[in-house]
């Protein structure tokens, strides 16, 4: 009888979280969040502590959007419950023809299956050194 890994795969979980967002299913998108997680948006300088919180942030991106779009670029699971996404943002604004289109760089804490911590990087190289360093540290 084999035994089945009770680990759950980092890499399809994120792909899983960024079909939610990606259907605009917040309530998917947030159980994702542990109760006490913490976002750190250093692209813009938000930080959140909670579910709550996230929530309340998540509503408020999503809704200056008509259109958006989230895509991952790389993902790679860095061990120790840390992951490294290269993700791109497309959207366009509400009441806008123009879009967006932004690349950051995520480092995301998952323990049990839910994120507890969350930190994006407008710089791909200073997220994928954080990461590294956090994988490292978590002993």
């Amino acid at each position: 009888m084999s035994e089945e890994s009770t680990t759950p795969d980092l890499v399809e979980l994120v792909r899983r979280w960024f079909e939610a967002g990606n259907r605009r299913d917040l309530d998917a998108v947030t159980s994702s969040f542990a109760p006490d997680a913490i976002l750190d948006g250093r692209v813009v300088g938000d930080h959140f502590e909670g579910r709550a919180a996230i929530r309340s942030f998540l509503e408020e991106w999503f809704g200056t959007y008509e259109e958006l779009e989230f895509g991952l670029e790389e993902v790679r699971d860095l061990g120790k419950g840390v992951v490294f996404a290269v993700v791109i943002q497309n959207g366009r604004p509400v009441s806008s023809a123009g879009h967006l289109r932004q690349r950051e760089g995520w480092a995301l804490v998952w323990v049990r299956g839910l994120i507890e911590r969350f930190t994006s990087y407008g710089d791909i190289d200073e997220a994928r050194a954080a990461a590294e360093r956090l994988a490292e540290s978590r002993g």
